[in-house]
């Protein structure tokens, strides 16, 4: 198989060093049809494409070799309707190394792909009412179902789930991000991220499709691709061989470390806490703030269509009446507060 056919079978997602010279450059792709995807869109693993003219294996930090080890590597997928803004974070520090060395695989895929009309709309109006748009379920249902390379199922049949892939919606009404949550990302081999925007994604969406919704503080962003970016960094770094020293993710904030359990007032050299000391459901010793937000998570939204692979708009925002709208969206809200962030409530 020559380099053109290769570059072809891997779906365009290798790096090849003509395409990224005409990127720079402002060119179109031989194609014509659309420009050289960002640096970011990079399948570590198809690097064996970048060849010379004599037919020998670029290495990723430019050398020749005339082989390429291939091992088991975490892949991340990015779906954005805003491919390009990846294009910067990626090419530096670690996340450029474990890319370079082949530790991890990063795909960046464009949301638009998947729309059917000429507009590629991936949004709508929402349900009941509002400010804002809401991205559509379908285009978002197919881009992790081509990623995945099978169905996700419907509302009749579910579909099996890899238990080493996650699906994780980023959202300012989701979970939480943790060290913690990190340390069990970092065990998976596999994590598809759909990045949201505009005023929400279709509930069926967090439901049905992602197997977890998370969030990166108790703040709101334009969208999630700046969120992804910060999940994406905090679990490569403790992936094995990420960091020069591997003593360096053990020895930091938030790493968990065995300690002697001491009386009050411990040994000299054992910092008290500086925040309210609780005790998780795992056992674990936190720290909490002293000040806790009593507020709300938003309410789930959802658009057209109404009904999507039998899942079904509540009756509530549709049938037009705005006392019930509220009353559904304020006990949504609850109770999605009470099952991703308890501690608000």
């Amino acid at each position: 198989m020559n380099a053109r056919a290769f570059d072809a079978q891997a779906g365009n997602n290798c790096f090849n060093s003509n395409r990224l010279r005409d990127w720079k450059r402002n060119r179109k792709l031989a194609n014509g049809t659309e420009k050289v995807p960002v640096c970011g869109i990079v399948n570590i693993r198809n690097l064996p494409c970048n060849r010379n003219e004599n037919g020998r294996v670029a290495s990723p930090n430019g050398g020749w070799s005339f082989h390429w080890l291939h091992w088991s590597c975490m892949r991340f997928d990015l779906i954005t309707i805003f491919p390009e803004f990846f294009a910067g974070p990626l090419e530096h520090g670690i996340l450029r190394r474990a890319r370079e060395t082949g530790l991890v695989e990063i795909n960046v895929q464009d949301l638009r792909e998947f729309t059917k009309d000429r507009h590629r709309t991936v949004d709508d109006r929402p349900f009941g009412g509002g400010e804002g748009m809401v991205l559509k379920p379908e285009p978002l249902f197919e881009a992790v179902e081509a990623l995945l390379g099978h169905g996700v199922g419907d509302a009749s049949q579910a579909g099996v789930a890899d238990p080493k892939t996650g699906i994780v919606l980023m959202s300012a009404a989701g979970k939480l991000f943790r060290q913690e949550t990190a340390r069990r990302y970092s065990q998976l081999e596999r994590i598809i991220f759909i990045c949201g925007r505009y005023e929400g994604v279709d509930e069926r969406v967090a439901e049905h499709l992602a197997t977890e919704e998370i969030s990166v503080g108790d703040f709101v962003l334009s969208g999630g691709e700046l969120p992804a970016m910060m999940v994406v960094d905090g679990v490569t770094r403790l992936l094995p061989g990420a960091l020069g020293n591997e003593a360096s993710s053990q020895n930091e904030s938030f790493s968990v470390v065995e300690r002697q359990s001491t009386a009050p007032g411990g040994r000299a050299g054992q910092a008290p806490p500086l925040q309210r000391e609780t005790v998780n459901a795992l056992g674990r010793r936190e720290y909490e703030p002293a000040a806790v937000n009593h507020g709300l998570l938003d309410f789930p939204h959802y658009t057209r269509p109404a009904q999507y692979r039998g899942w079904s708009v509540p009756e509530a925002l549709i049938g037009g009446n705005h006392a019930e709208v509220a009353n559904w969206r304020r006990a949504a809200a609850l109770e999605k507060t009470r099952r991703n962030r308890p501690d608000m409530v």
